[in-house]
């Protein structure tokens, strides 16, 4: 039986990965389970599951499951703040890390489980856009295996060549088509998109997702990361990723090969596919999820992503090509906007116009350590916070 973590554990894919474990208890446990302030929710996952350890990073969170877990009798090992994600993402009967805490906050643990050459289960978009060149030589360096949960990445994923290295033209792949559903705005008049408020913008057509993630995705920034996440995960360029509008989500990425082949990897828009994928490699188990009809389908659609409409996605590939800590600082000020817009702060477009003023102002280094993307990181969202108090709504 394998041990599991779940970094983020009341979160959409936290939720999935337990419904997935659940359903398979002979092969999996569940050592530790984590969480930022969501009492209720890890309390009634920690009776149900049983695990070894919980964490709340807030510490007065952690105080009260630790008195909710003593008043049920449970035995459960509370613990708190960044040293309690440290400790259960390293732990040597965990053998495999859900990596599933939204944002820059997942990158530490994430590195952490990599570290100790666990299977880490990613997916955390951050510890790769901030963090790719970092991030990949850890993997490396200790033997652990990486295999992306983002279904389009794992999608990708499981169209590659087997056993694909670090220069798959050579193996015939051509180009990486990695689909976007376009999110609640793709036909929204540009003029309206201004006045578009985040209960319009969280309220996604297809996915079921968290607040930050679903603004991600109607921005289209999420795709934006998952290119710099794909660059880093299959050792290609920017230029080599082309990203596709697919209303339906039932394709959730291609890959192209010098033959002529195009590989897609289908289903429905459930996360439970690429979690169980992700759990089982290189073996496959039931997920729970409905099998895909394809005559109920009937019609897929493919449409080019409008960059005027979407800017966020240029301005990931820009970063990307910039390298350094460009990414990081992306990624920083794209936190701090999405979280202002969520307060209504800024409106829906202040985002992107964000966020290119923080590229054309914070200075990028070369990514040589943490430390230093970490700077940037916080040079960043202080700029951020510096640009939107100076707007007018």
């Amino acid at each position: 039986m394998k041990g599991i973590t779940v970094l983020g554990a009341t979160g959409s894919i936290g939720v999935n990965t337990l419904d997935v474990v659940s359903r398979h208890p002979d092969k999996y446990y569940i050592k530790a389970l984590t969480a930022n302030t969501n009492v209720d929710t890890l309390l009634e996952q920690c009776l149900k599951h049983e695990p070894e350890f919980a964490v709340m990073v807030n510490e007065d969170a952690a105080l009260k499951l630790e008195h909710e877990l003593k008043k049920s009798a449970s035995d459960v090992v509370v613990l708190s703040g960044i040293d309690g994600l440290l400790k259960v993402a390293e732990l040597d009967d965990v053998d495999y890390v859900m990596a599933a805490i939204v944002g820059a906050a997942g990158l530490l643990p994430t590195l952490a489980a990599a570290e100790a050459g666990k299977r880490v289960l990613l997916a955390n978009k951050e510890a790769l856009v901030m963090s790719g060149k970092l991030f990949m030589d850890v993997i490396e360096k200790n033997n652990a295996e990486l295999l992306p949960i983002d279904s389009e990445h794992n999608a990708i994923f499981q169209c590659m060549p087997a056993d694909f290295g670090k220069n798959v033209e050579s193996l015939g792949v051509k180009k990486v088509l990695l689909t976007a559903s376009g999110g609640p705005f793709r036909t929204t008049p540009l003029e309206q998109l201004s006045s578009m408020t985040p209960e319009q913008a969280c309220a996604h057509p297809n996915w079921d997702m968290g607040r930050k993630i679903s603004v991600d995705s109607a921005t289209m920034m999420n795709k934006g990361l998952e290119v710099i996440e794909a660059c880093w995960l299959f050792h290609v360029q920017a230029d080599f990723i082309q990203v596709i509008i697919h209303p339906q989500s039932v394709i959730h990425s291609l890959v192209e090969y010098s033959d002529g082949s195009v590989l897609a990897q289908l289903g429905n828009p459930d996360m439970r596919t690429p979690i169980a994928y992700g759990l089982a490699w290189p073996e496959r188990i039931d997920a729970g999820v409905e099998r895909l009809d394809l005559f109920d389908i009937a019609q897929l659609d493919f449409i080019v992503p409008d960059e005027q409409r979407f800017p966020c996605l240029r301005l990931a590939r820009e970063a990307m090509q910039q390298g350094g800590t460009s990414s990081a600082i992306l990624n920083a000020a794209n936190e701090i906007a999405v979280n202002e817009f969520l307060q209504k702060n800024i409106r829906f477009t202040d985002i992107a116009n964000v966020i290119e003023t923080v590229l054309e102002n914070v200075t990028q280094h070369e990514a040589t350590s943490l430390d230093v993307i970490l700077e940037d990181d916080k040079l960043a969202r202080g700029y951020a916070m510096q640009t939107i108090k100076g707007m007018q709504i």
